[in-house]
């Protein structure tokens, strides 16, 4: 164990009981976004609901028209005029001139003037006679993504201190099936591809595993590579596509991914089927460990699992996944689709692995309807559910199921739009060829584009999001990563903490929240100079207020976060001074600590991993509140424990409900099954099962989602008939 963590510590959390939050200004829901712009538009007349909604509650930082001026807001808006009574516009000039504001132009043509208002004189100009209508001059770039705008992140682009925030700077990896780094997705600035390393450690389809007598160390290559990588597969180009593709040209939708910046490494695991095992996964997590310094990796995209019903504490996946994050690496994982089953019902426990690796980002499915109004969104039923249920046995024989918290949150995942992969000259992947019905556009083949769904998809959504926010602030480590996410999450209404964990991810959110953080926590975590309780904020900084503008919608933050997969947090705390649990090489569960201590070469690889456990200390402060208690016992009929309301959950934080956390304080290890749930054990995978035509996946390593479908409604089956397929990307 190394000096950082050779401490004197008590695994049991003291402190005083935290002030209540008294503020009931917010609801974290799209509902009440929805509402309470009526209410502003109904408010400010003549005036957009985005513009409206800045008037009521001040500028967030989000919106690029606003600005502090000396007496107050200033706002730069778009002035719809009739001008059949002064096709000059004199008196309607003359009179922003007076209010303190500018003209900056006047659209003949259009009947529009470009101009800047103080925000309290805005309701003043919009009454005019010759005013129609009163709208910000919203920023405009490049047609941003459907999935961009959901989540915000084309909200944030020039919110940096030096520039756009695209995720430049940041190397995210994907363990999949390959990338084709030619595909237009991926060109950088000067035309060069951001696929900047790639490892393919698919064995040769001539090896045969069961031969005997060879030594195959003596020759395995695990170094990386410039050259131009492929996919036959078609799926890892998809999702690192949404994490991190530039938008290319098509008549038919606009595409983008969410870090358009950052670069890509790819580290290919799955064959031409999409079909691997647990051995070659694992020596892509090496080469990762062994590799990722010099490859700039921060962020490492999981969009496969396996069945396990190890406990992650024995589960190889989940160590693995342990011990990157260790490394500074933040893990995103796809929880599965297997939360509908072949019965029509819903199915708790589904979690795959390694989603079910507490360190992970697990991500499940949201469904954006198709539209940029988050208020509508739900969580898709194929999205699987937690508690995660692997299990160990002690020494007395007796079985201890994890019944661990997740997903983590969701993204959306449902008709996302990507990157199609081809051989370069004709040959489409082997997904987009028994699936044409999902292809977009298909030339040229550098732009060839179709649509996907799944948690797979859902995953990549907040890989990029994460390098956005290392970006903006490279002292994040992967636990705050999570927590920042959590955090400021809109919890969807009408889904429970293991449908949804915190809600949707909110990039504007998160990155204001990340911006307020110093910049070198990590590395004063990582020397052991950060003390529990020390203040985390940068000079100046303070928490923001909780909560966002997306495409003009006030989004109200959950403001909790679950930890130690049982324990369901808050307190302004969390942000305002460090607590132990954001070193990444300890692991918080209940009432353990365990410590993952790794040792570097020169060049950044890691050499060697020891593993311990932490006795003594404390992990948090006074000013951490547990929700634990409030929410009760575990039961689906009655709506408490894991089967809470994410929003109830919310408005818990916004009452002051809670306690701080003392003594091992922990969630209740078991669930009440109450009438209706339907409880997989284990997660047992068929061997052999065929999918759809000509897609035969065997047993072994098999890629979490995949020919899902594209539901278009809350209550839509899994699966119609094959001619609705979208994708599965492996057995179910």
């Amino acid at each position: 164990m190394s000096d950082k963590h050779m401490r004197t510590i008590t695994v049991g959390l003291f402190g005083r009981l935290a002030a209540a939050i008294v503020s009931l200004t917010m609801a974290a829901t799209g509902a009440f976004a929805q509402g309470n712009s009526q209410v502003a538009h109904a408010k400010h007349m003549k005036v957009s609901d985005d513009l409206a909604n800045v008037l009521d509650h001040g500028n967030t930082n989000h919106a690029r028209w606003v600005q502090k001026g000396p007496n107050g807001d200033l706002v730069r808006v778009i002035l719809t005029v009739d001008s059949s009574g002064d096709k000059t516009l004199k008196a309607l000039r003359k009179a922003v001139l007076d209010a303190g504001g500018s003209v900056h132009r006047h659209l003949k043509s259009l009947d529009q003037v470009v101009a800047m208002l103080p925000a309290a004189m805005v309701d003043a100009i919009a009454a005019r006679k010759d005013v129609v209508n009163v709208a910000p001059n919203r920023s405009l770039a490049a047609a941003a993504s459907l999935t961009e705008k959901v989540v915000g992140a084309s909200d944030v682009r020039s919110l940096g201190s030096s520039g756009t925030l695209d995720g430049r700077g940041v190397g995210i990896a994907f363990l999949d099936s390959g990338i084709m780094s030619s595909h237009g997705a991926f060109a950088g600035s000067s035309g060069t591809s951001r696929v900047t390393a790639r490892v393919d450690l698919v064995p040769p389809p001539t090896t045969n595993a069961f031969t005997s007598g060879i030594d195959s160390t003596l020759n395995l290559v695990t170094t990386g590579s410039t050259a131009p990588s492929k996919d036959p597969f078609g799926h890892g180009t998809l999702a690192a596509s949404i994490a991190a593709g530039k938008g290319v040209y098509s008549l038919f939708t606009d595409s983008g991914g969410i870090a358009p910046g950052a670069t890509v490494v790819d580290v290919r695991v799955l064959d031409d089927k999409g079909v691997g095992d647990l051995g070659t996964a694992l020596a892509g997590m090496d080469w990762i460990l062994a590799h990722g310094k010099e490859n700039n990796i921060r962020v490492l995209n999981i969009s496969l699992g396996t069945d396990s019903t190890d406990s992650y504490l024995d589960d190889p996946f989940c160590k693995a996944v342990r011990a990157v994050v260790a490394s500074g690496v933040t893990v995103v994982v796809a929880a599965g689709n297997y939360g509908l089953g072949t019965d029509g019902l819903e199915h708790y426990g589904t979690i795959s692995s390694p989603g079910d690796e507490p360190s992970a980002i697990t991500v499940g499915s949201s469904n954006a309807k198709g539209t940029t109004d988050r208020g509508d969104d739900v969580v898709n039923n194929f999205s699987s559910r937690g508690p995660t249920r692997g299990a160990h046995v002690d020494t007395s024989g007796v079985i201890n199921r994890d019944n661990l918290l997740k997903p983590d949150l969701v993204a959306p995942g449902n008709k996302l739009v990507g990157a199609l992969a081809s051989d370069g000259s004709s040959l489409l992947d082997t997904l987009a060829a028994q699936h044409p019905e999902l292809i977009i556009q298909k030339l040229p083949l550098s732009t060839a584009l179709m649509n996907a769904s799944g948690t797979s998809f859902a995953a990549p959504v907040v890989a990029g999001t994460a390098a956005i926010l290392l970006q903006a602030n490279p002292g994040l480590t992967p636990p705050l990563i999570k927590a920042i996410l959590q955090y400021s999450a809109q919890p969807l209404p009408g889904y429970n903490l293991l449908q949804q964990g915190a809600g949707l991810v909110n990039v504007p959110g998160a990155l204001s929240l990340a911006q307020a953080l110093s910049t070198n926590l990590n590395t004063r975590i990582a020397s052991g100079t950060m003390t529990v309780g020390d203040s985390m904020l940068a000079w100046g900084k303070s928490v923001p207020s909780p909560y966002s503008y997306i495409n003009g919608r006030l989004v109200g933050w959950g403001r909790f976060v679950t930890m130690g997969g049982r324990h369901v947090l808050t307190g302004k705390d969390l942000f305002n001074k460090y607590q132990a649990i954001y070193d990444p090489e300890l692991l918080w569960v209940g009432s353990s600590v365990l410590t993952t201590d790794l040792v570097y070469d020169a060049t950044g690889a890691v050499t060697s991993k020891t593993t311990g456990v932490m006795t003594s200390g404390p992990l948090v402060t006074s000013g951490v509140t547990s929700l634990t208690a409030t929410l009760g016992s575990s039961s689906l009929t009655y709506k408490t424990g894991d089967f809470t309301p994410s929003t109830s959950v919310a408005n818990s934080v916004a009452l002051g409900q809670g306690l701080v956390l003392s003594e091992g304080l922990v969630l209740s290890e078991g669930l009440v099954l109450s009438e209706g749930l339907v409880l997989s054990e284990g997660l047992v995978l068929s061997e052999g099962l065929v999918l759809s035509e000509g897609l035969v996946l065997s047993e072994g390593l098999v890629l979490s989602e995949g020919l899902v479908l594209s539901e278009t409604g809350a209550d839509a089956p899994l699966i119609a008939d094959d001619s609705t397929l979208d994708w599965f990307d492996g057995e179910e």
